[in-house]
Parts: structure tokens; C-alpha cells; sequence
């Protein structure tokens, strides 16, 4: 068998990345201004950025039918047995739903995970896909793994403004208006479905404590049993500069020596919610 392993531009892989690993990559429409562009593809992070912050009409969507069985039709045109197609969790998009009503018309061609992580826990289970592929094992058995699987990863994530909260429904505009007069940070956690509050922290100093201390804890309790030498670390953020990205990496490292940390940007489809300057910290275990 030859299997295909498919994701989309959530889990931080880049079309160049995604070639280089043998991945496919489904770019995630953004909508501005009721102008369709599609992330990595003819819309990148300064722009994304620039339209946010200048207060045009910023929001995302799910690939459409047409272009997602397009994709699938060209891959397995490719000599592909079979895909296996990690979409964003299914707790904060359409995406899998939709996705997996449509993989029915492949005859068990075509199967989609509902995998529960977005960003780097999401780069993770893709990560673990092509491992498994190497292995000789079908999509149909690296669904059934990955899903398995899905729970055990946690992301953390500290929101520089209220502004895209409010916008988004998720805050209510008085509790933003007390937010950001006091200086309050919202931290969030995504463990399965739902993007949910976790803290709320005054100051981005003490949110960057926390987001460790979330982590630490994961790692004492959630993570405690089982082979720790598959358990990762990694940062993500939406940082409008490398430098500080770097920074943020570079601190969680220090405070976690025995792990290699990594750094990825935040999807379109996080950062719409979190504007900015956001950071995140992720721990999750590998196959």
C-alpha cells in the first residue's frame, strides 16, 4: 500500500516543508474584506497581520468541498492507495465534519482523523502519520492510532489583547473594557475539543510563568506515566518579530533543559481569535 499523509496550514507546516517531508498541505481560506485568500498560498503572516490590526472584515472558513476533493483527486491520481487527512480539531472547526461526509463517496479511499489538536500538537499526530507510513501501515490503521491518541496533548495559549476575543463572541465587550484598563491576560488550553479560559493573568511577565507552569504540570500529572521519552515540548506564538519568538523558545527551554524546543507561528484560524503578539506553549506525546 501506498499511503498519503494529508494536513492542513493549522498545524504550522508550510507548502515547502510539506514537500520536503512528503506531506500534503490544504491551505486554510481567510476571508477579508469578502475577498477569499488562503494561507501560505497568496496570504502570509505580515498581511494576515496588517489587515487585523487596520480593522478590515477579518475571518476564516473550512476548505471548501471543491477544492478539498480536488486535492484528493490529484493525490490519489499520483498513484496513492489511500490518504490519511488530519484536518484541525473537530471542537473548533467544521473542518472534519464536512471532510468526512465527504470521504464516504471514496470507497475507504480516503480517511479523515478526528484528531482534536490544532498547531503544534497537530504538527505532532502528522509527524507520527509518516513515521507510521514508513512503518507500512494503512490510513484506515493510522486514523484508528492517531485518534487513539488525540488526548494526550495540551496547548497553552496567553492572548496579548482582549480586542479579538470581543470580536469574536468569546468575551463580553464590558469584560474586555475591565481587561484592558487592569492589564488582565487571558490564558487559554486546547485538550481535545474546545479552545476554554484556563487563567487570567496580570501582565505578559506572569503569563509567561504561567504558560511554563501549565506545561510542568501537565508533565507531572498528565504525563507521568507511560514512556516519557516520547513526550515533547514546543512553543508557538503569533510574534510580528523573529527575535521575540526566539525569546519565547528560548525561555521555555531554559526551563525545560532535557527537551528540544521548537517554535511554530500560529494558524490564521487561532490568531484571528488572538490577534497578535500571542503566545503559546504545547506538550504532547509521540509515537
Amino acid at each position: 500500500m501506498k499511503t498519503a499523509v494529508m494536513t492542513d496550514s493549522n498545524s504550522g507546516i508550510t507548502a515547502a516543508e510539506g514537500k520536503e517531508l512528503g506531506v500534503f498541505i490544504v491551505p486554510m481560506p481567510v476571508i477579508i474584506d469578502g475577498v477569499t485568500y488562503f494561507e501560505g498560498k497568496n496570504l502570509l503572516q505580515p498581511d494576515f497581520f496588517e489587515s487585523l490590526m487596520s480593522g478590515k472584515d477579518v475571518s476564516t472558513s473550512q476548505p471548501s468541498p471543491g477544492d478539498l476533493m480536488e486535492l484528493w483527486n490529484r493525490v490519489l491520481a499520483l498513484g496513492y492507495d489511500d490518504i490519511v487527512y488530519i484536518p484541525m480539531s473537530s471542537g473548533l472547526s467544521n473542518s472534519y465534519a464536512s471532510a468526512a461526509v465527504l470521504a464516504e463517496e471514496y470507497d475507504h479511499r480516503v480517511h479523515v482523523v478526528d484528531n482534536h489538536r490544532i498547531s503544534i500538537p497537530q504538527l505532532a499526530s502528522v509527524m507520527d502519520a509518516v513515521k507510521l507510513v514508513s512503518e507500512g501501515r494503512t490510513a484506515g490503521e493510522i486514523k484508528e492510532l492517531l485518534e487513539k491518541a488525540a488526548l494526550e496533548a495540551s496547548i497553552y495559549i496567553a492572548v496579548d489583547t482582549l480586542e479579538f476575543l470581543k470580536k469574536g463572541g468569546r468575551v463580553t465587550p464590558a469584560a474586555a473594557a475591565i481587561g484592558s484598563v487592569l492589564g488582565i491576560k487571558p490564558l487559554l488550553s486546547i485538550q481535545g475539543d474546545k479552545l476554554d479560559a484556563y487563567a487570567k493573568v496580570r501582565g505578559m511577565k506572569r503569563c509567561r510563568r504561567r504558560l511554563i507552569e501549565a506545561v510542568e504540570k501537565d508533565l507531572n500529572e498528565r504525563f507521568s506515566e507511560g514512556d516519557m521519552s516520547k513526550v515533547r515540548i514546543a512553543t508557538a506564538g503569533s510574534f510580528r518579530n523573529p527575535e521575540l519568538a526566539e525569546d519565547w523558545r528560548q525561555e521555555v527551554a531554559r526551563a525545560f533543559p532535557d527537551y528540544e524546543v521548537v517554535y511554530r507561528d500560529l494558524g490564521c484560524s487561532i490568531e484571528s481569535h488572538t490577534g497578535p503578539e500571542a503566545m503559546a506553549a504545547g506538550v504532547f506525546r509521540m509515537f
